[in-house]
């Protein structure tokens, strides 16, 4: 559908990221596969959390806060991804596309606070340990979560009323998979050049401001880590860090490429995209499972709570 230049655009056409038979079903497939294991491997982070009284601390706090914010990120984007590739007419409507755009700011802006308070968390459990408890007590979580989603929540109202506001009257194809704001912002029949500042400002917040936190946190940690005069103490530290940094520098990498840089190709934007949309939110439970031990246990004694020992299973 190519609406005129009079008649204001009321529904999208997402062109996807093939337009060829085959590797559209190769996608359905391996998108289904990363979907369920995002919502298998987030759920199950999640239900650990909940009902192990030993991951009852502010650090899995936040991991559960990361993993609903993961969980709801894909929902978003994957089952539309996943029909439209089976589907002819890949259309979408503007209240469910500006839907669509607000919950995945929502999502993602949130993840990014959550990332910056989690190495606040870390910086505080290993740069003053005695203090620890003292300073990250449970109201001071719940502020920190709670202000984690709220800057989410103004970051994305705001981009999202700087896009939506302008007038779509020209072509409706999107060249990409889903309705983000650069692809959307090509389409507008007007300047968008104050929307594209007041993005590029959101972004210095909920982008470049967060990842100036956690580089200094991160650099409290390795000089206090490097007093250590221990050297099971440091590989302890730093083994309890590295799996939020590798999240922090996958999902932080693909955010600054696609809204802090200047615009690459339509191909590149889509391929970064489908890294941190669908990659990233499927990595991060499987990054905190397999190199956290104390996740690992708790996931070894709910096995063995279900099935019977004689099977030999986690001996």
């Amino acid at each position: 559908m190519t609406q005129t230049n009079e008649t204001q655009v009321t529904e999208f056409l997402l062109l996807g990221l093939s337009d060829d038979p085959h590797t559209q079903q190769l996608l359905f497939i391996l998108f289904l596969g990363v979907y369920l294991v995002t919502v298998l491997g987030n759920l199950l982070l999640m239900s650990l959390v909940q009902v192990d009284s030993q991951l009852h601390t502010p650090m899995y706090f936040f991991l559960f806060n990361l993993s609903l914010a993961d969980l709801c990120f894909s929902t978003n984007i994957i089952p539309q991804t996943l029909a439209h590739l089976l589907s002819k007419k890949k259309l979408i409507s503007f209240t469910r596309c500006a839907a669509q755009l607000l919950l995945f700011l929502i999502f993602g802006c949130t993840q990014c606070a959550l990332l910056a308070v989690m190495s606040y968390d870390r910086y505080v459990a290993i740069g003053n340990p005695l203090h620890y408890p003292s300073i990250m007590m449970w109201r001071v979580c719940a502020q920190l979560a709670a202000g984690s989603w709220t800057s989410g929540i103004v970051v994305s109202v705001v981009d999202t009323t700087f896009i939506l506001r302008l007038p779509y009257r020209g072509s409706n194809s999107i060249a990409h998979f889903f309705c983000e704001a650069p692809a959307l912002l090509i389409l507008a029949s007007t300047n968008t050049r104050t929307s594209e500042m007041v993005i590029f400002l959101m972004g210095v917040m909920i982008l470049l401001i967060p990842v100036s936190l956690i580089l200094i946190s991160y650099g409290c940690i390795i000089e206090t880590v490097v007093r250590m005069k221990s050297a099971e103490g440091r590989v302890k530290a730093f083994s309890t860090c590295g799996a939020h940094l590798m999240v922090v520098i996958l999902f932080y990498g693909s955010g600054i490429v696609t809204y802090m840089t200047p615009k690459s190709s339509k191909e590149q934007e889509k391929l970064v995209s489908v890294f941190y949309a669908m990659v990233t939110p499927m990595l991060n439970p499987l990054i905190y499972s397999l190199r956290n031990k104390d996740v690992k246990g708790s996931l070894r004694k709910a096995a063995t709570r279900n099935f019977p020992r004689r099977l030999g299973i986690f001996r």
